[in-house]
C-alpha cells in the first residue's frame, strides 16, 4: 500500500473514531434542559424532580434553562429542535408542545415526529372534573343527567383556551351528548376562586392547584380525567369508569433532544432518567403534584407523543380552535 492510501486510509479511521470517542466520553460538560415556559409552573416540577438525580448519576450538571419565548412554548420547543444533535441541549417537551400546539397554531417550525429524539417519558398528570358543594351531583352520571336536563347549555369553566383541561371539556361533551357553554379563565388559580365562590359550578382543572380546595371541601371532585385511577389519587374515580368509557385526558411530561442525536446518548439518557424515577424521593415529589411517574423507553416515548397528537388534533380540527 502506498504512503498516500496509508494516510487516506488513516484519516478514515479517524473520522469514524472520533464521534463514537465523542460518545463514550458524554458528558463532558454540563447538558441544558431547555423548560420552553416561564418558572413555576408544573413543567419546572417535572424538569426538577429528576435533574438533580440525573447529574448526579451523569457527572455532570444538568443546568434547567427557563425560556419563556412565547406560543404557549412552542417558540422555545422550535429553537430546541433545530440546535446542534449533541445530547448537550434537551427539551422539557409535554402534551402542549408535542400534542395540540401544532394544530393550535400556524407554522410552529418543527414535527413532533420527525424533529426531535424522544428520550423518555416523566410522568402523567390528570385533571380533576370538579364541582360547588351546592350542585345536587356526586358522581359523572349524576353531572351527565343533569347537564341533559339543563336550558340554557351548562356552564362549565376551564383554565384557557386550548389548554388540556378546555379539550377535555370538549371531550366530556361529546362523549356525553350534552351542550355545555365554556368560561375560559386566565390560569387555573382563577378558576378555582370561582368554583369555591360558586360562581362557576363546574370545572376541569388541574390537580396541584385544586388540591387545597377539595380537600377543605370548597370544591367537590367527581372523577379524574386519566384512563386509570391515579397513583396519587387512588380513591377518586376516573370519568372512564363513571359512565364514559374510554375517556382520558392527561398531561404527559417527557424528555426530548434534537434528532439526529447518537443513539448511545439517547440509550444513557433514559437509564439515568428511568434510575432517577425509580427513587422514592422523585416518586413522591412527582405524586405530590397529582403525577404518576411513567418510565419509559425512547420507542414508547414516541408512541405516545405520536397517539396523543393524532387524538388531540382531530378534536381541534374538528372544532375549529385556533390560538390568537
Amino acid at each position: 500500500m502506498s504512503y498516500s492510501a496509508r494516510a487516506l486510509l488513516t484519516l478514515a479511521l479517524l473520522a469514524i473514531a472520533l464521534p463514537a470517542h465523542a460518545q463514550s466520553d458524554y458528558p463532558n460538560k454540563p447538558i441544558t434542559l431547555v423548560i420552553p415556559l416561564p418558572p413555576g409552573g408544573t413543567n419546572d416540577i417535572m424538569a426538577r424532580a429528576v435533574a438533580d438525580k440525573m447529574s448526579a448519576a451523569l457527572g455532570e450538571q444538568v443546568v434547567i434553562e427557563n425560556r419563556a419565548a412565547g406560543g404557549s412554548g412552542t417558540v422555545g420547543t422550535r429553537q430546541v429542535a433545530k440546535s446542534t444533535p449533541d445530547g448537550y441541549t434537551l427539551l422539557l417537551g409535554y402534551t402542549s408542545t408535542l400534542a395540540t400546539g401544532p394544530s393550535m397554531y400556524r407554522n410552529v417550525g418543527y414535527d413532533p415526529r420527525k424533529d426531535f429524539a424522544p428520550i423518555g417519558l416523566i410522568a402523567s398528570a390528570p385533571a380533576l372534573l370538579l364541582a360547588h358543594p351546592s350542585l345536587p351531583v356526586r358522581t359523572v352520571s349524576d353531572l351527565i343527567a343533569l347537564m341533559k336536563s339543563a336550558h340554557p347549555a351548562f356552564q362549565v369553566g376551564t383554565p384557557g383556551i386550548g389548554t388540556v383541561n378546555h379539550l377535555a371539556a370538549i371531550l366530556f361533551a361529546q362523549q356525553a351528548g350534552v351542550e355545555l357553554q365554556l368560561i375560559p379563565y386566565k390560569g387555573s388559580n382563577p378558576l378555582i376562586t370561582d368554583l369555591a365562590g360558586g360562581h362557576v359550578k363546574v370545572g376541569f382543572n388541574p390537580v396541584p392547584v385544586s388540591r387545597g380546595a377539595v380537600e377543605s371541601k370548597l370544591i367537590v371532585a367527581l372523577a379524574g380525567t386519566s384512563l386509570k385511577r391515579s397513583v396519587a389519587l387512588p380513591d377518586l374515580p376516573t370519568v372512564a369508569e363513571s359512565g364514559l368509557p374510554g375517556f382520558d385526558a392527561v398531561l404527559t411530561y417527557g424528555l426530548l433532544a434534537p434528532v439526529g442525536t447518537p443513539k448511545a446518548i439517547v440509550a444513557r439518557l433514559n437509564h439515568e432518567l428511568r434510575s432517577a424515577l425509580a427513587t422514592e424521593e422523585v416518586k413522591q415529589r412527582l405524586q405530590q403534584e397529582g403525577a404518576d411517574p411513567m418510565p419509559t423507553s425512547p420507542e414508547e416515548h414516541a408512541a405516545v407523543i405520536d397517539r396523543e397528537e393524532t387524538k388531540w388534533s382531530a378534536l381541534i380540527r374538528s372544532t375549529g380552535l385556533k390560538a390568537e
